[in-house]
C-alpha cells in the first residue's frame, strides 16, 4: 500500500515517462510522414528510404553516442563521492578538464557514427540499397567534426544539470524527442506542408547534423542550405561551449 500511495503522488512524473516516448513515435510516423507523403502507403516522390535514413540515422547515432560517453561519467563523478575530486588535482585549469571530456566523447560519436555506414549499406530490401555520393571531402569532414562537439558538448551540460538519480530516466526522455523532431527519418526541406513542425524542429540540434550530413551524403535528397548548418553548427559548438565550461567550473569548485 505505501508503494501505491508514493506512485500515487507522481502520476504526473510517471505518464510523462510512460507515455511520451510512444506518443513522439505516433507523431512522427502517424502525423508527420503521412502529412509529408511519405510512410507505408504514402505517395511519395522520395528516394529510397535508406538513402533518407543513412545520414539521419548517423546524425542520431553520432549524438546519442557522444552524449552518453560523457552524461553518465559525469553524473557519476559529480555525485556523493565527488570523484571528480581527483581529476581536478590535475596541473591543469578546470575548463580544460572539462574540454578534455568533450574531445574524447567527440571522438567516440565520430566512430560510432561510421559504423553506421555498412549496417544500413547492407541490410535493406532487394533495390533499396541507400544512393550517397561526396563531392566535398572537407565539408564533410568539417560537418561530422563540428556535429561531435555539438552534440558532446550537449553531453557536458547534460551531466552538470541532470541529478545523477535521475538521470536515466530524464535523459532517455530527452534523446527520444530529440530523435523524433531531428529530421533523423525525413528531410527538414519535406517538412514544407507542416510549416509550424519545420520552425519547431529548428530548436533541435540534431536538426542541423542530420541535415548537413544530409547535404554532404545524399545531396539529391532536398536538405537545408549549407549556410545554414554550418551556421548553427558553429555557433552553436562555441556559445554552448562557453557556456558549458564556465557551468562545469564551478561544478567541480563547489
Amino acid at each position: 500500500m505505501y508503494d501505491l500511495r508514493v506512485l500515487s503522488r507522481n502520476v504526473p512524473a510517471l505518464l510523462v515517462q510512460v507515455g511520451l516516448q510512444p506518443l513522439l513515435f505516433t507523431f512522427a510516423f502517424a502525423y508527420v510522414m503521412p502529412g509529408i507523403g511519405g510512410g507505408p502507403g504514402g505517395t511519395t516522390s522520395f528516394p529510397t528510404f535508406s538513402t533518407i535514413l543513412l545520414p539521419g540515422l548517423m546524425a542520431g547515432t553520432l549524438m546519442l553516442q557522444s552524449i552518453m560517453s560523457v552524461t553518465g561519467p559525469l553524473a557519476a563523478e559529480l555525485g556523493p563521492g565527488r570523484e571528480i575530486a581527483d581529476r581536478a588535482l590535475a596541473p591543469l585549469p578546470l575548463w580544460a578538464l572539462g574540454l578534455q571530456k568533450i574531445t574524447s566523447s567527440a571522438v567516440f560519436g565520430l566512430l560510432s557514427s561510421l559504423v553506421v555506414v555498412p549496417i544500413v549499406w547492407l541490410v535493406h530490401a532487394p533495390g533499396a540499397a541507400p544512393r550517397a555520393q561526396v563531392d566535398n571531402w572537407p565539408l564533410l569532414v568539417v560537418t561530422l567534426v563540428l556535429s561531435a562537439l555539438l552534440a558532446s558538448t550537449l553531453g557536458l551540460l547534460l551531466g552538470t544539470v541532470i541529478d545523477a538519480s535521475a538521470f536515466g530516466a530524464l535523459l532517455g526522455l530527452l534523446l527520444a524527442a530529440a530523435t523524433m523532431l531531428g529530421c533523423v527519418y525525413y528531410p527538414w526541406a519535406a517538412l514544407d506542408p507542416l510549416g509550424w513542425v519545420q520552425v519547431l524542429t529548428l530548436a533541435n540540434p540534431l536538426v542541423y547534423m542530420s541535415e548537413g550530413l544530409r547535404a554532404n551524403l545524399t545531396p539529391a535528397v532536398g536538405h537545408m542550405p549549407t549556410w545554414a548548418y554550418l551556421t548553427a553548427l558553429t555557433t552553436g559548438t562555441a556559445a554552448l561551449g562557453h557556456l558549458t565550461l564556465r557551468r562545469f567550473t564551478r561544478q567541480v569548485r563547489t
